[in-house]
């Protein structure tokens, strides 16, 4: 049984969620590779896919121009995946939008003719709907890390955008194009994928399952779910004392953790944590930041930066000298950064939105917030803070290892491939 995971990159919360899977099957003796569009990092078997050379360029160049303005004007009503006008007006601060069109052939790659079966994961900018489901003769199991493959080009389908002064989320109303855009995306993934046999869904948390299931491409999929995977002897806990030494944190401080690469990525929800923490008065409570620095982070009281930090074991620190981690992501799949902490056995606090349901038990490893709103999650905070639950740090990474541990998820995997191949 020869596997063949397809991936765009090797980089981001995506790529490692698929990387883990990679090399918790390799740790199975599952003979497995990797087939990338862009490569960062090393890793054993991988190979890169070269794009499809365009003939004469400077009339395609043109071609798209002109398809630009008669698509503005409704003059046709067929996608292009260089739209870039659309992309460029789009509001800011939503999530990635990505078309279903590539010059990539995935089934040219070698790696592809070898494999038994075809394991897709985070593919946008690498997978044209078109070629490969039409010429793929393969098994196909299609790992979902977000909703782009059946959403019509969003990679998280936002009902909210922004946040309103009294601390409540801010309704977002899309707009005649993104409307129509998105239509004409979903009409041709559905005819791309309506004759193909043989595709199974795997979906990380019970909300993207769900999703899927209701959603016209994978509505008459088999949809299964399994959670990813981290390894337990990377992240695990460490000295408390120490990690906090290593970082210069003083041990007297109530540490309040937060993660995520941009501050201006709407659907993470700084503007709550940041609104909630002013709510508390409190001269030991700090907020720990990770990700990229900002001047608007830089101004706030009681916050300290330690910028991006890609070594998962410095990140393991990081979790271990937290008293809690907050995610106050308004819409998430079954994020990497809670799995890591819980595995640290450090509690979380979140919005009771997406997948952060399915990991975060209330009481037990940490607390769900009543609803999307600065002061639910201030509240929360609060109750946390003044010792209202208690938490053991032991358990709370016993339960973390029984249900995330890297070698649960690749067996299951495993398990699925082989019942793929039977049918």
């Amino acid at each position: 049984m020869k596997i063949l995971i397809v991936s765009s990159y090797d980089i981001g919360g995506a790529a490692k969620s698929c990387l883990r899977l990679y090399e918790g099957l390799l740790a199975k003796d599952v003979n497995c590779s990797l087939l990338l569009k862009r490569q960062t990092i090393h890793h054993r078997n991988v190979s890169l896919l070269k794009p499809i050379s365009k003939k004469h360029p400077f009339l395609q160049s043109i071609k798209q121009k002109l398809h630009k303005v008669l698509f503005k004007f409704k003059l046709v009503n067929k996608i292009d995946s260089s739209n870039v006008v659309f992309l460029k007006n789009r509001p800011k601060g939503l999530e990635l939008f990505s078309f279903p069109k590539s010059n990539y052939d995935i089934t040219k790659s070698p790696l592809y003719e070898e494999a038994d079966i075809i394991n897709l994961h985070w593919v946008a900018g690498f997978l044209d709907y078109e070629t490969f489901f039409k010429y793929n003769k393969k098994p196909v199991v299609w790992t979902l890390h977000d909703m782009h493959p059946f959403t019509g080009g969003e990679h998280y389908e936002e009902q909210l955008l922004g946040i309103d002064t009294d601390g409540n989320p801010i309704k977002r109303n899309k707009t005649d194009i993104e409307k129509r855009t998105t239509a004409v995306n979903k009409n041709y993934i559905f005819q791309a994928l309506k004759n193909v046999e043989n595709l199974t869904i795997v979906a990380p948390s019970k909300w993207l399952a769900n999703e899927a299931k209701n959603s016209d491409a994978f509505s008459n999929r088999p949809i299964h779910w399994i959670p990813y995977g981290i390894n337990p002897e990377i992240f695990k806990p460490r000295d408390r004392d120490y990690s906090r030494e290593l970082f210069g944190i003083a041990k007297d401080k109530k540490v309040v953790l937060f993660v995520a690469d941009s501050i201006n990525n709407q659907r993470k929800g700084y503007g709550y944590i940041k609104m909630a923490l002013e709510k508390i008065e409190s001269k030991t409570v700090v907020l720990c930041a990770i990700g990229q620095k900002s001047e608007e982070l830089t101004a706030i009281k009681n916050v300290i930066e330690l910028g991006p930090i890609h070594d998962e074991r410095l990140m393991s620190m990081v979790y271990s000298l937290a008293d809690v981690f907050v995610i106050p992501s308004l819409m998430d799949n079954l994020p990497n950064t809670v799995l890591e902490s819980l595995m640290c056995g450090t509690p979380v606090i979140g919005f009771p939105t997406g997948g952060i349901p399915d990991m975060v038990q209330h009481g037990k490893n940490g607390l769900l917030t009543e609803n999307i709103s600065v002061q639910s999650l201030s509240n929360t905070l609060n109750d946390f803070l003044n010792e209202k639950y208690s938490f053991s740090r032991n358990q709370i990474r016993t339960s973390a290892m029984n249900a995330y541990d890297q070698k649960i998820q690749a067996e299951a995997y495993r398990v699925l491939f082989e019942e793929v191949l039977k049918k």
